[in-house]
């Protein structure tokens, strides 16, 4: 959901209306409903930053974060991986639940770009997932091994989680996520006004797939190899750099 603020034409509707059920309101507003490790796995925040300090363009032009923000964004490549740095803004769409439904999110939908593998849609409060653009003339990201299921390192300050490719948003904006992903991150996860700014790096490995796409098991377990492999290219020389990149797409495809 790309909306992070609802004005109430008449404020003494809301006093009028019926409250939502006490946890879902609670949950949806006051932010994270679980501690906050820093990471998942042994890839520091650092050691993936590092890795993405430098950009090689692989979009034809730059995104948005939001509708009415300048087009700034570009999203960068290597050889086994894409990646971009914007804000967070919140998706709640999907299987509808205690978190992520009409009443909590005023533009919520029951449904999701991607589905799981008994068919439903994905659970946005269950599910750490990551919404990439539309295909447009900026960046067709199934052009770059980037598909439904594909798995994402999240980085937001010295905070590393994993996430799959789950959801796909309007095509000349980038910066979003599910409320699952934020709320691992210790962000905001309020679809109505939650989200950052700035400061998120999405780096989405190329040609991965967690199996099946509903399970964070997997993705966090294919994304620690793939984060591990990707980052020691910024510890070997220029030259070695593209093997190290070329060993990422080895792990995704079953090579050695």
């Amino acid at each position: 959901m790309r909306v992070r603020l609802l004005t109430l034409a008449v404020a003494g509707l809301a006093l009028l209306a019926p409250a939502p059920p006490p946890v879902a309101a609670s949950r949806a507003s006051d932010g994270p409903r679980r501690p906050v490790a820093p990471q998942e796995g042994s890839v520091s925040a650092a050691e993936l930053l590092s890795r993405v300090r430098d950009c090689t363009p692989v979009s034809r032009g730059r995104y948005r974060t939001d509708a009415d923000a300048p087009a700034t964004i570009p999203v960068c490549g290597t050889d086994g991986a894409v990646f971009w740095t914007a804000d967070m803004d919140i998706d709640c769409d999907g299987r509808p639940g205690l978190l992520c439904n009409s009443t909590t999110d005023p533009t919520f939908s029951p449904a999701t770009a991607f589905q799981q593998s008994d068919g439903r849609h994905l659970s946005a409060e269950s599910l750490p997932f990551i919404v990439v653009p539309g295909v447009s003339g900026i960046w067709n990201h199934r052009d770059h091994g980037v598909r439904g299921g594909s798995v994402a390192a999240v980085v937001y300050r010295d905070r590393v989680h994993y996430a799959v490719v789950g959801d796909v948003g309007p095509r000349e904006i980038i910066g979003e996520a599910s409320y699952a992903a934020a709320e691992a991150l210790g962000i905001r996860p309020d679809p109505r006004g939650g989200g950052v700014a700035s400061g998120v790096t999405y780096i989405v490995f190329k040609d991965s797939r967690a199996t099946p796409i509903e399970s964070h098991t997997s993705a966090v377990e294919l994304g620690e190899r793939l984060s591990r492999t990707f980052v020691t290219a910024a510890v070997t020389a220029p030259g070695v750099r593209r093997k190290a990149d070329t060993a990422v797409l080895n792990i995704v495809s079953g090579g050695v």
